[in-house]
C-alpha cells in the first residue's frame, strides 16, 4: 500500500467533490519514465483517526491518463459485475476475516517469539489472555479503535492459534464497500505498526512447520439466501463454486499452496468441498444457517493477502451470473 496527502481547501463529504490525481508509475513500476503519471480516481472517504477534526482518508482506484485502469486494479472490473442489474438486485453481503501476522522489525521473525526460537506449541493461544499468550494485544486494540473512528464496519478483533498472530473482522458490507472497508482497515493497521515499530505481514504462511497459516475467510449471502428457503440457493451457489474451483484459487491470494495443505483448519488446495460446521472444507456452512433453513456460507479458501475487490466479486459472479 502507498499514500500521499494533499491540501484542499473545505470539508469534503462525497468522493465526487474531490479532484482526480496522480503519482509517479516510473518510481512504483507501474508506468514507464516517458510517460509516468498514473491517475488516481477517488472512490471512498472515511474519517482520519490519525489528523481527526474534518480531514479524511481516501481510497482511491488506478488509471492510466487514457481512463484505462492499470493491470493491479481490480476494483473497476469489480465495480462492474456488482453493478451488474443481477447481482445488485441479489444485495450480495460480505463479512471477510482478516488474519494478519505481527513481525519484529530487526528480524522479521513473529512478535514475542525468542529469536531464532520457538514458543510452547499451538493450544493456549488462540482468543489467549496473558503476558505469555498474548503478544500485540495495544496494537490490536489501537487498530480496533481507529477503525471505529474511521467508519469502517469493523465487527470484532481475537487472537489466532499462532502466537503473534490476530485477526480482525470487517462486515457485513454490501457489494464493492467490502473491498474498500478492508483495504482501509489494512491501511489503518500498517500505519499503527509502523508508529509501533513491529512489521505487518500478510503473508499465508510466514512461519513453515506445526504452525497455522494466516487466511481471509470470506462469509457471504444474496438476497434469496437469507430468505425462506435460502439453504437451497445456498447448496446451489456452492456446487457453482466447485465448478470454478481452479478459477478461484487463482486468484485467492500468491504463495496459498503453502497454506492450504489439508492441515491446520484447511482443505487440500486440490479439492473442492463443503461441509457443516466443518473448518477442515473448502466452504463451511453454519449450523444455524443448516437449523433455520436460510443464511450465509463462509469460503474459507482466500489467503489472507488475497485482494477483497477480487475475491468479492469473483464470488458473486459465480454464484449469480455463472451458466454452467
Amino acid at each position: 500500500m502507498r499514500s500521499k496527502a494533499r491540501t484542499v481547501k473545505a470539508p469534503v463529504n462525497s468522493p465526487k467533490d474531490l479532484p482526480n490525481w496522480n503519482y509517479d508509475g516510473s518510481s512504483t513500476g507501474q508506468a514507464p519514465g516517458e510517460d509516468s503519471e498514473v491517475i488516481l480516481y477517488p472512490q471512498a472517504i472515511f474519517k482520519d483517526p490519525f489528523r481527526k477534526g474534518n480531514n479524511i482518508l481516501v481510497i482511491c482506484d488506478c488509471y492510466t491518463p487514457q481512463g484505462e485502469p492499470i493491470p493491479t486494479n481490480k476494483r473497476h472490473a469489480a465495480a462492474k459485475i456488482f453493478e451488474d442489474p443481477a447481482v445488485a438486485k441479489e444485495q450480495t453481503w460480505f463479512g471477510i476475516e482478516q488474519e494478519f501476522t505481527l513481525l519484529q522489525k530487526e528480524v522479521k521473525w513473529p512478535l514475542g517469539w525468542p529469536v531464532g526460537g520457538y514458543p510452547g506449541p499451538q493450544g493456549p493461544y488462540y482468543c489467549g489472555v496473558g503476558a505469555d499468550k498474548a503478544w500485540g494485544r495495544a496494537i490490536v486494540d489501537a487498530h480496533y479503535k481507529a477503525c471505529i473512528y474511521a467508519g469502517i464496519r469493523v465487527s470484532g478483533i481475537n487472537g489466532e492459534v499462532m502466537p503473534g498472530q490476530w485477526e480482525f473482522q470487517v462486515g457485513p458490507c454490501e457489494a464493492i464497500s467490502a473491498g474498500d472497508q478492508l483495504w482501509c482497515a489494512r491501511y489503518l493497521l500498517e500505519r499503527i505498526t509502523e508508529l509501533a515499530g513491529v512489521v505487518l505481514s500478510l503473508d499465508p504462511k510466514p512461519i513453515e512447520g506445526d504452525w497455522n497459516g494466516a487466511g481471509c475467510h470470506t462469509n457471504y449471502s444474496t438476497k434469496s439466501m437469507r430468505e425462506e428457503g435460502g439453504y437451497e440457493v445456498i447448496k446451489k451457489a456452492i456446487e457453482k463454486l466447485g465448478l470454478r474451483h481452479k478459477e478461484h484459487i487463482s486468484a485467492y491470494g500468491e504463495g496459498n499452496e503453502r497454506r492450504l495443505t489439508g492441515r491446520h483448519e484447511t482443505a487440500d488446495i486440490h479439492t473442492f468441498s463443503w461441509g457443516v460446521a466443518n473448518r477442515g472444507a473448502s466452504i463451511r456452512v453454519g449450523r444455524d444457517t443448516e437449523k433455520e433453513g436460510k443464511g450465509y456460507f463462509e469460503d474459507r479458501r482466500p489467503a489472507s493477502n488475497m485482494d477483497p475487490y477480487a475475491v468479492t466479486s469473483m464470488i458473486a459472479y459465480t454464484t449469480i451470473l455463472y451458466k454452467p
